[in-house]
């Protein structure tokens, strides 16, 4: 542990775990050299010391290095929500005849077409945001829905291992879901990959070198906290 973070000092400063989490993140832009294999297991090393529920670990991790699979992927991704933006995009000039449907759609997966998501589906069919921004190694994370209590939370936890593993190694990440519809939509992946009950697709990680310097903390949002202690409720932010 860092000495200026230990004892009579540890309340004026962060500890390294500490600065690794407050100073990441999320990468949209890498460089191409391609990350060492040695760091990408211990990544993953990272995320299979995640807890679970029961210890179950209940998740699968498929690693994609090669370019060819990473373009096809992707492509296919595009495909596919160029056509959702084709359907359910009502916001467009003359197509608010759209909007009936659209909210069907929304109800079923009111997560996935939330306003933020949609609007990175449109960015995403235009070509004006990438998948994987380019990164040269792709962690796909599926869950087996088997698990025991949350198998969703437990995958998010390995996940934010992995992430932060890797932030603390000098790489960058970023959290990529879009890749769920080659998943939902299509028989293709899940072939290729081998992918069959009882695993789902939850979400991926892009990982690479940063193309500069994007580290560092961010002003974020206070949330209001209720604190309990010695049989009072005050509230702090």
């Amino acid at each position: 542990m860092n000495k200026k973070a230990t004892g009579t000092n540890l309340e004026n400063a962060f500890t390294p775990t500490e600065e690794v989490i407050l100073k990441r993140r999320s990468v949209r832009l890498y460089q191409k050299k391609q990350v060492p294999e040695f760091m990408v297991k211990r990544i993953l090393e990272a995320g299979r010391f995640a807890p679970s529920a029961g210890n179950a670990q209940p998740w699968k991790f498929v690693v994609i290095r090669d370019e060819k699979i990473i373009s096809d992927m992707t492509s296919a991704v595009v495909r596919l929500l160029k056509l959702f933006r084709a359907v359910l995009d009502y916001r467009r000039k003359g197509f608010f005849w759209l909007r009936p449907l659209a909210e069907i759609f929304i109800r079923l997966n009111r997560y996935e077409l939330h306003p933020v998501p949609f609007g990175a589906v449109d960015l995403i069919a235009r070509g004006k945001l990438g998948l994987w921004h380019g990164a040269p190694t792709v962690i796909l994370i599926f869950k087996d829905v088997r698990g025991v209590g949350n198998p969703d939370l437990d995958c998010g936890i390995a996940g934010q291992n992995m992430v932060l593993a890797a932030h603390s190694m000098g790489l960058g990440t970023c959290w990529v879901s879009f890749a769920k519809t080659a998943f939902k939509y299509s028989l293709k992946w899940k072939r290729k990959f081998g992918i069959s009950y009882p695993y789902r697709f939850v979400s991926s990680l892009a990982v690479g070198w940063p193309v500069g310097k994007p580290d560092g903390m961010v002003p974020r949002e206070t949330h209001a906290i209720d604190w309990y202690e010695n049989g009072e409720r005050i509230t702090i932010y």
